[in-house]
C-alpha cells in the first residue's frame, strides 16, 4: 500500500475555511485510491479541527527544527509527501530530500499566497495591481523556488497556472490544475431545495481570519447594503463565519437588516434558505469556496472579477460585476432578487458548472494517475529541473544548516 504524508500548515476545519474542505477532498481522493494517509502539523489543534482519526487518517504532532522529523520520516518512508503551502516545503523540504529522497514531492498551493498579498497590498494603497509589482515582492520569490523544489504542484485556478506558465515561464510538467473535487447534485437533492418563492434574505460568510472577507463584510456594510435595503426594505442580509473580528461583530445592526451570526455548523442549509449570495471581493487568489457552496446549494451568487477569477463560469450563473462598481453591484443584486426567471436560469447554469468543471471523479482520475506516472518515473522528471535541483541545493545548504542552528541553540 502507497503512504502519503501531509504536512499540514494547519489542522483542517472544512467547516470554516475552504482550505480545510479542499484538504479533506484530497485526503478522500488518497484514500479512494487505497492509500495509507498520515497528517502531521507543527499548529494546534482548534475546536473546529477535523476528526481524522474517524477517517482513518494516521495524526502526529511535529516539532518545527527538530531532528525527531528526520526519524519519523525514515521510519514511515512515505511515498508521497504533501507540504501543504510554500512555507512548510521551506520548513521541511529539505529534510524529505534528505531522509526520504525517493518521495514524490508535492505542493499544495490552495492559492498563490503571493498573489493574494500583492493584491491586499494594492488594495490598502489604493493602486492598481500589475504583475510586476507581484514580481518584486519577496514572497512572490519565496513561494516561486518552492514550487520548483517540488516535483509537481496543485493548483485550483487556471489564471494562476497561466500567470506562472506565462509571466514566469514555469514548465508545464511541474504544475497540475487541480480545483474543487465535488459531488454531482443529484436530481433528488435539487428536489429538496427551497423554491424562489420560499426562499429569501441575502446570506454572505467566510473565515474572519482570511482578509479579503473581512474586507467584503466592512464594504457591504459601508456601501453596498444600504442601497440594497433601500431598493428592498424588508429583505436581510446574514453574515455567517468562524474567528470574526470584533470590529465586524460590531456592525450587528437588525433594525437594518444586517445580521452578524458567527459560526454555524450546517452551512448548507441557511444557504439554501437564502435566495441569493454576495461575495463583493475586492482582492484575493485562488478560486472561491464560497462560489461552489452557493452553486452546489442551488443559490445565485453576485460576486466580482476577483470573485469569479479562475473559475471560467458562464455569468448567468454567477452575476459578476468589476471590483470596484458598487452601482452595477447593487443593481444585478436587486435584479437577482426580484425577477425568479432569471433567478432559476442561474441557478440552472451554477449546476452546470459543477458537472462541467468539478467532477470529483474526473479530478481524482486525473490526480491518481498523475502522481502514479511521477512516482515511476521521478528521476527522468527531476533530471527536466535543473532549476529545481539547483534551487534544493543551494536551499539545503542555507535552510538545513539554520534549523539545524536553531535545533541546537533549543537542544542546549
Amino acid at each position: 500500500m502507497s503512504k502519503v504524508l501531509i504536512i499540514g500548515h494547519h489542522w483542517p476545519e472544512p467547516t470554516t475555511t475552504a482550505a480545510g474542505h479542499r484538504m479533506l477532498q484530497l485526503i478522500e481522493a488518497f484514500s479512494h485510491f487505497g492509500w495509507g494517509v498520515t497528517f502531521v502539523s507543527t499548529a494546534s489543534k482548534t475546536e473546529y479541527s477535523l476528526d481524522l482519526e474517524k477517517l482513518g487518517v494516521e495524526t502526529a504532532s511535529i516539532q518545527l527544527n527538530h531532528f525527531s522529523f528526520d526519524d519519523f520520516i525514515k521510519e514511515l518512508d512515505p511515498k508521497y509527501v504533501i507540504f501543504d503551502r510554500f512555507m512548510v516545503e521551506e520548513q521541511f523540504g529539505w529534510r524529505v530530500a534528505q531522509h526520504a529522497p525517493n518521495a514524490v514531492r508535492i505542493l499544495n498551493t490552495e492559492d498563490l499566497h503571493s498573489l493574494r498579498k500583492t493584491r491586499e497590498g494594492c488594495h490598502k494603497k489604493g493602486e492598481e495591481f500589475t504583475v510586476g509589482t507581484w514580481k518584486q515582492l519577496d514572497t512572490t520569490k519565496r513561494e516561486i523556488a518552492s514550487i520548483y523544489r517540488s516535483d509537481l504542484s496543485l493548483m485550483v485556478s487556471r489564471f494562476e497556472m497561466g500567470i506562472l506558465q506565462e509571466e514566469l515561464q514555469i514548465p508545464e510538467n511541474l504544475l497540475m490544475h487541480l480545483p474543487f473535487m465535488m459531488e454531482e447534485v443529484t436530481k433528488t437533492t435539487q428536489a429538496n431545495w427551497p423554491s424562489f418563492e420560499e426562499r429569501k434574505d441575502f446570506i454572505t460568510y467566510g473565515n474572519g481570519k482570511h482578509a479579503p472577507n473581512v474586507d467584503s463584510f466592512i464594504y457591504l456594510k459601508k456601501d453596498l447594503w444600504p442601497r440594497i435595503r433601500q431598493e428592498l426594505p424588508d429583505a436581510n442580509l446574514k453574515i455567517f463565519g468562524a474567528y470574526l473580528p470584533q470590529q465586524i461583530k460590531q456592525m450587528h445592526a437588525p433594525k437594518d437588516g444586517f445580521h452578524v451570526l458567527g459560526w454555524i455548523e450546517k452551512l448548507d442549509l441557511e444557504i439554501q434558505k437564502a435566495r441569493i449570495v454576495l461575495a463583493p471581493l475586492r482582492f484575493g487568489a485562488g478560486i472561491k469556496g464560497k462560489i461552489t457552496d452557493a452553486l452546489k446549494n442551488g443559490s445565485p451568487i453576485v460576486t466580482t472579477k476577483i470573485g469569479e477569477e479562475g473559475m471560467s463560469l458562464n455569468l448567468l450563473s454567477i452575476q459578476s460585476v468589476e471590483n470596484s462598481d458598487p452601482t452595477a453591484f447593487v443593481n444585478t443584486a436587486v435584479q437577482l432578487y426580484s425577477k425568479g426567471g432569471l433567478w432559476s436560469e442561474a441557478q440552472k447554469r451554477g449546476l452546470e458548472s459543477i458537472t462541467e468543471q468539478f467532477s470529483k471523479v474526473k479530478h481524482q482520475n486525473g490526480l491518481h494517475k498523475t502522481l502514479e506516472y511521477l512516482s515511476q518515473n521521478l528521476v527522468q522528471h527531476r533530471n527536466q529541473n535543473f532549476l529545481g535541483a539547483l534551487l534544493q541545493h543551494q536551499s539545503m545548504a542555507a535552510t538545513k544548516f539554520m534549523g539545524k542552528w536553531i535545533e541546537e541553540k533549543n537542544r542546549n
